[in-house]
């Protein structure tokens, strides 16, 4: 286990002295001190530490400032902010630019080591969590699938057997299960992985601009073929051609492509000349291929063409055990990307997602999660931060009386903690310091959570 590193910063020696032997008590931590912010602050950006002290009121740069830039250099660092003389005001700007907690001067020894004991154990649980992370998307992942159940290693080792044969493959899912990723993956293990990818959404493209895609077209071939055009088949040669819902292809498309896959030849619009294309096909569907060949709206032959392996992809709903993994997964990548790197998913949160079907399935996922990161912005992510139809859909917060247990839970404890507050300011008659003693809290947090209920200390003393 690594030495965890505090700085502690302080303009009076006595308290730099008493907050060293204090710590140093503890195993697996190296203190420093300094006593002038400035050097601090230099010392701060050159060498690397795990957790700052600091005192508030120094001589030449205040300790807000100082946490102000400890956080701009190592948002992750939490910052323990020591003061002999509270306010309200110093409190509440303190914890909004990032502190970890609050400690009012004279503190007894006992308090100062609970509290950086516990910031330590925070650190050290978020850091096994990144690791835990990183170690479970390499377990888990596949090319760029990711997945611990059952069913997603069976898909796994299908992959793995039908990459390397030069035999077309049918991909079958529902819209979001992730069709192109399987594509890629057999793309990226078969002989073919220098050669080109070439995807092609069969359903995005006008039917009338459909052949010309699929083969190209020469200069003068029709109104507005202005130059020589060369088609996605062609561009495919030597690689793999992914026709994405191949089963929106109109009847005369299919008879046309169905051609070019077995002699492996394309002929231009407007063109005399066939061309070879060496492509391996991977086909993917949303749709019940079979039924539509019954109902005549897909050619047989085109089906068992393309029908040579088959890869069956879950829904996420069926795949135990995937969602808080994709979850946190996919909420650690989008939240670097949105320089949010400390977001993280609660518990309960993550059990909402858990209980949700996921109609849309990873698709669906992935962009509930980055729109959730992007209307919060604190950094632990809970049910209410989620949109409300994924909430009553998950049956952990349904549309009735009493808004569900997650609900009632924040009613209670908020209930609790006004409760509690009032009878202990009523019993110290206002007396913050006092309050905080009998509360076993730190004055800062006692400050914030007095706060958060709207609660005067001055309105609980006499005269």
């Amino acid at each position: 286990m690594r030495k965890i590193r505090i700085l502690i910063v302080d303009d009076e020696d006595g308290m730099l002295e008493v907050c060293e032997d204090t710590i140093d008590v503890l195993s697996g931590v190296e203190t420093e001190v300094e006593s002038d912010p400035r050097r601090a602050a230099e010392r701060l950006k050159d060498e690397g530490f795990d957790m700052l002290l600091t005192d508030v009121r120094m001589p030449g740069m205040d300790g807000v400032d100082l946490l102000r830039i400890a956080r701009e250099l190592d948002p992750n660092i939490p910052v323990l902010v020591l003061t002999a003389y509270p306010t309200v005001e110093t409190a509440v700007e303190t914890m909004k630019l990032g502190a970890a907690d609050y400690i009012t001067k004279p503190f007894h020894p006992d308090d100062l080591l609970a509290t950086v004991q516990r910031l330590i154990d925070q650190l050290r649980l978020k850091e096994e969590n990144q690791l835990l992370r990183r170690q479970l998307e390499r377990s888990y992942s596949f090319g760029d699938m990711l997945g611990k159940s059952s069913a997603m290693r069976e898909i796994f080792q299908t992959v793995e057997r039908v990459a390397e044969p030069n035999v077309d493959v049918m991909v079958i899912g529902e819209t979001g299960t992730g069709k192109e990723l399987v594509a890629r993956s057999i793309h990226q293990r078969s002989p073919r992985r220098d050669g080109p990818f070439v995807p092609v959404d069969c359903g995005a493209i006008p039917e009338e601009l459909m052949e010309s895609e699929f083969f190209g077209h020469e200069k003068g071939a029709f109104t507005g073929a202005q130059a020589r055009n060369l088609g996605l088949l062609e561009y495919a040669h030597e690689g793999t051609f992914f026709l994405d819902e191949i089963g929106q292809l109109s009847l005369n498309l299919q008879a046309k492509l169905l051609r070019a896959l077995q002699e492996r030849r394309i002929r231009r619009i407007g063109g005399n000349r066939e061309i070879d294309v060496d492509v391996r096909v991977v086909a993917a569907t949303s749709l019940d291929l079979e039924a539509e060949v019954k109902a005549g709206r897909f050619r047989m032959d085109l089906y068992y063409r393309i029908n040579v392996a088959r890869i069956d992809l879950p829904p996420l709903r069926e795949r135990d055990g995937d969602i808080p993994l994709l979850a946190e997964t996919l909420l650690a990548r989008y939240a670097t990307e949105m320089g949010r790197e400390h977001a993280e998913l609660s518990p309960e949160a993550l059990e909402v997602l858990s209980c949700y079907s996921w109609p849309g399935n990873v698709r669906e996922l992935q962009n509930v999660l980055k729109r959730t990161l992007a209307m919060v912005r604190h950094e632990t992510i809970l049910p209410e931060d989620l949109p409300d139809q994924i909430v009553a859909a998950a049956g952990r917060l349904p549309s009735s009386a009493d808004g569900g247990f997650f609900a009632q839970r924040e009613r209670r404890v908020t209930s609790f903690e006004r409760e509690y507050l009032t009878q202990l300011l009523v019993e110290t008659e206002g007396d913050v310091s006092r309050a905080a003693r009998d509360a076993k809290l730190p004055r800062g947090t006692l400050y914030r959570l007095l706060k958060n209920h709207g609660l005067e200390p001055a309105d609980f003393r006499e005269g």
